[in-house]
């Protein structure tokens, strides 16, 4: 059996008829690594996770485990556990004999493999179900049993597909951090697909982002968000606005883009030239909105157009005229005091501080269609 503390892919790519699932992924996850893959539809990421368990094998690249070639190893000897989004429960036994089994199936003896089995349901709030068969189980119950059976049978690599998808908010929040504590703990090399970019953000030392079959960038869950490599980065993980212009200055400590409307913005020194195409980009949770005129750099009018609660946030989406939409996420309390959800229809002034700009060089294809997480 093969011990698995890094895991390599070396230009994988996998294709269906004329789909190209995968295309030449380069990926190195190192010991212990608590690795989350954000992917929007489509993105291959199913095809991934089976390409590393060996349930499917690559058209073309290869796949190391512990710097030693896996690409022809059968999946029972890689030493991994894959937990698939569809569950897999065995209908004919007990929640407890589910979880059991992956253990036993590893050579733990059977009272072993059923204490493992009471700890993991334990984990995810389902001991008083272990007598239960699944199919009397909602689907949010039977994903947390496929979840309790991958972390029972002690493999060095376990991969979770979606594995709380189907549980609810608040339940949610919980076990994500209880399941990469005991990962952690038992020092597994974890690979979890997620479309929730906040449960990626929180708990992955590295998130590897996934679109059309590519890696789009890995890095840290901070390097993601504050250092995203293009457009549509910047837009998937944490939503941001976005103002297409042309560079008509370089000074010494800034970059100035002339925008829609005739308006400049006011960015970080940059490496692009007068005359470059670009777009602007600043985080939505970083823009503030001004219910008068004001002389500050980077300030510009439009139309409030709505508003909307999202929790301690109050979400406003300001008409740019040309240049579409600006949106701000404002504190609660801050939105109250300036009475926004009073001012729909109202001209107000979206702000964007300059060291939360990012400049990039504009896409060949159109801005609406780079942006779409497909």
């Amino acid at each position: 059996m093969i011990a698995l503390p890094s895991i390599r892919l070396v230009g994988v790519s996998k294709i269906f008829a004329r789909v190209r699932a995968i295309d030449g992924v380069n990926l190195e996850i190192r010991d212990g690594e608590y690795v989350c893959v954000l992917w929007p539809t489509g993105s291959g990421k199913t095809t991934l996770l089976r390409l590393i368990a060996g349930l499917t094998p690559p058209t073309s690249g290869s796949i190391e485990l512990n710097g030693k070639p896996v690409t022809r190893v059968r999946p029972e000897d890689r030493n991994a556990v894959y937990v698939p989004q569809q569950y897999a429960l065995f209908p004919h036994m007990t929640v407890r004999d589910n979880v059991a089994f992956g253990p036993l199936a590893r050579g733990f003896t059977p009272e072993e493999s059923l204490r493992r089995a009471d700890e993991m349901l334990k984990l995810v709030r389902l001991a008083h179900r272990a007598n239960s068969f699944p199919n009397e189980l909602s689907g949010g119950m039977q994903q947390r049993v496929a979840v309790a059976r991958g972390l029972a049978g002690h493999s060095s690599l376990l991969l979770l597909d979606e594995p709380l998808g189907a549980i609810d908010a608040r339940l949610r929040v919980v076990l994500r951090y209880e399941i990469r504590k005991l990962a952690k703990e038992l020092a597994v090399t974890v690979i979890h697909v997620t479309h929730d970019q906040q449960e990626a953000m929180s708990i992955a030392d590295r998130i590897a982002v996934l679109r059309e079959g590519s890696v789009e960038q890995f890095g840290r869950p901070s390097e993601i968000y504050t250092a995203p490599e293009s457009p549509f980065l910047a837009n998937f993980v944490g939503g941001a606005n976005f103002l297409e212009g042309a560079v008509v200055q370089q000074n010494p400590d800034a970059t100035v883009i002339e925008v829609a409307e005739g308006f400049s913005i006011t960015a970080p020194r940059s490496g692009h030239l007068v005359g470059d195409a670009v777009v602007v980009s600043f985080k939505q949770e970083r823009t503030s909105i001004l219910t008068g005129a004001s002389l500050e750099e980077n300030v510009v009018p439009g139309t409030l157009a709505s508003t909307s609660l999202l929790g301690v946030f109050l979400r406003c989406s300001m008409d740019f005229g040309r240049a579409g939409t600006i949106v701000a996420k404002v504190p609660l309390c801050e939105a109250l005091e300036q009475r926004l959800p009073d001012l729909v229809g109202e001209v107000v002034y979206a702000r964007a501080s300059r060291d939360g700009i990012i400049l990039f060089k504009r896409p060949r294809r159109p801005l609406a269609i780079e942006l779409e997480a497909i």
